[in-house]
């Protein structure tokens, strides 16, 4: 059972044994940058949502390898189309099928509250960006019928015990 949803709770999850795949983006970011790329998805916004879809996808099926019950990953494929859809900038059909192709059984909204936002060298959106850039996200997920869940705005045990919470009643 594979699980994306937004924010870094992931530790928490980690800690008490889930398998947990973090961001590539920032990866994607730094890699870059020793290649003399400064913002990459500014720069060239193709071949860095490429990168990225590659290093979901690849995410996406690693976990499906596990043998786990369930497996959280931060950020999903979708994401991606949202950012360059958000952006006006076109992609290739590839991207849209990988939408299709790779579907999650959980989606986990963490909506953006400015107690908790910040930003830093690879995350380069001021916060009315970041919160744009989360209704595209929501908007997406909904268009490919996905049904968020939205993780209350609340101290990280708090919100793993939701998430735990919300798996096991489904």
């Amino acid at each position: 059972m594979n699980t994306t949803f937004s924010l870094d709770p992931l530790k928490a999850l980690s800690d008490r044994g889930y398998w947990c795949f973090p961001e590539i983006s920032r990866e994607v970011t730094l890699e870059a940058r020793q290649l003399g790329i400064e913002h990459l998805f500014l720069d060239e916004p193709l071949k860095f949502s490429e990168m990225l879809l590659k290093g979901r996808i690849k995410q996406f099926e690693e976990a499906e390898t596990l043998e786990t019950r369930q497996v959280f990953i931060d950020r999903g494929i979708p994401d991606v189309t949202a950012y360059m859809n958000h952006f006006k900038q076109e992609y290739p059909q590839e991207f849209n099928e990988a939408n299709d192709n790779y579907r999650y059984d959980h989606v986990f909204l963490f909506p953006i509250w400015n107690d908790i936002y910040t930003q830093d060298n690879e995350r380069f959106e001021d916060l009315e960006l970041a919160k744009n850039l989360q209704d595209a996200l929501i908007k997406t997920y909904r268009d490919l019928d996905y049904e968020l869940i939205e993780v209350p705005k609340s101290r990280i045990q708090e919100r793993i015990e939701f998430i735990l919470k919300s798996i096991q009643e489904k």
